[in-house]
């Protein structure tokens, strides 16, 4: 069985022949670019490291490293993952605690006295590394902490150029690979938190006590999102078999908001775009959401969300059975491979392994699970522990 009939049957809740599984191929369950060199280091891989996501500081997961833990998913992305710094012309850098990487060739970062690390756009700083750091912090605004002007507001659309590269590279791994492929492409801003960036609290005030203006905000996001989805469905055809987006609805306790606030303010507008998805396209959708939601989860699959990812299991109230009882005939569970802030870089692997075990046995039965990261694997991760995480992983989720 190959990984495009496994993912897909995974995803319609049905067994293949082991658990699908996911390593890199979203850019929530990647791995950071310091562990991934250390990976390779461990493994006898020797070839450049090369950050795809500057945000996060993510490494892009080459074919070597997908065959030796199983990877079944890749991503399909635009040229210009993030900041607009298109992943081109690679050049050698170095990370703060020494790790030789290649960055795109448009990444010109500016020291500061102080040792942190800016990046600037038209002479303005829109994000900032602190020294020794690991990832980026984003400085700019987005809409929604910005109380945007809406008579002028224009969302961006997906451009020309970026739809004949996601056809040529959609076409290119359809027909060089057999992978299951997951494109990323939810509203121009997360709905939720993603506007906030910059100012969450204000923006949340915002979305609490101004329902015109954020239904008028939504308004525009949609319309322009479902623009995007027809330009993407029209340059991938069926070469896609999951759409992913991306949106925080919890805490590590609770979530965001309540399950009548989500239900009044946020789910008509997600619902539009997924309906569109559902009714004019063969994908299934992928909801990428942290934190403790399971109150949220209900309002989540009736909004048209096939996948939920991470599965974030430490988070107060995720308990991968109750998950799996109440939920695994309606929604695939994409992730909850360990506790990821504690077992996998604190743990041994034996515990690593104990913890992975478990959640195979509880997700695996009747398919509708593929095995991932609960968000992406960090820095300072020992190589070992990913070793056997995924090694766990193979062994454990064979069906029959």
């Amino acid at each position: 069985m190959n990984s495009r009939e496994r993912v897909r049957l995974a995803i319609n809740h049905q067994e293949a022949d082991r658990v699908p599984i996911d390593l890199g191929g979203t850019r929530q369950s990647g791995i950071a670019a310091a562990t991934y060199h250390q990976l390779k280091q461990m493994l006898g891989v020797q070839s450049p490291t090369r950050v795809f996501d500057i945000y996060q500081m993510l490494a892009e997961v080459e074919r070597p490293i997908q065959e030796r833990f199983g990877a079944d998913v890749v991503g399909l992305y635009r040229p210009s993952v993030v900041f607009d710094i298109r992943n081109e012309n690679w050049k050698p850098w170095e990370l703060f605690d020494g790790t030789p990487v290649e960055m795109p060739g448009g990444f010109e970062p500016v020291f500061e006295e102080d040792g942190d690390i800016v990046l600037l756009r038209e002479g303005e700083s829109i994000a900032r590394m602190p020294k020794d750091g690991f990832y980026f912090d984003r400085l700019e605004t987005f809409p929604g902490a910005a109380h945007v002007d809406l008579s002028t507001f224009q969302p961006p659309l997906l451009p020309n150029e970026d739809c004949d590269h996601l056809h040529l590279q959609a076409e290119a791994i359809n027909q060089n690979t057999d992978f299951a492929v997951v494109a990323p492409l939810g509203p121009p801003y997360e709905l939720f938190y993603g506007l906030g960036t910059g100012n969450f609290e204000s923006w949340i005030c915002t979305f609490a006590t101004e329902s015109e203006y954020v239904a008028e905000l939504y308004e525009i996001l949609v319309n322009a999102w479902l623009e995007n989805l027809r330009r993407l469905a029209a340059a991938v055809g069926d070469r896609v078999q999951i759409l992913q987006i991306c949106d925080d609805f919890g805490t590590q306790t609770a979530p965001f908001l309540s399950v009548k606030m989500f239900r009044e303010r946020l789910l008509p507008f997600y619902k539009r775009g997924l309906d569109w998805i559902h009714a004019n396209t063969a994908m299934k959708v992928l909801l990428h959401s942290d934190g403790a939601i399971f109150p949220l989860i209900p309002s989540i699959i009736e909004m048209g969300v096939d996948i939920l990812n991470p599965v974030q299991t430490s988070a107060s109230g995720m308990d991968p059975v109750r998950l799996k009882a109440e939920f695994g005939d309606r929604l695939t569970f994409w992730g909850g491979s360990l506790d990821c802030q504690q077992t996998l870089p604190f743990s041994t692997s034996e515990q690593v392994a104990d913890e992975v075990a478990q959640h195979v046995r509880v997700f695996k039965p009747a398919g509708g699970y593929v095995f991932a990261p609960v968000h992406n694997i960090q820095a300072g991760v020992p190589p070992a522990n990913v070793v056997t995480m995924f090694d766990t992983a193979l062994a454990e989720g064979r069906y029959g």
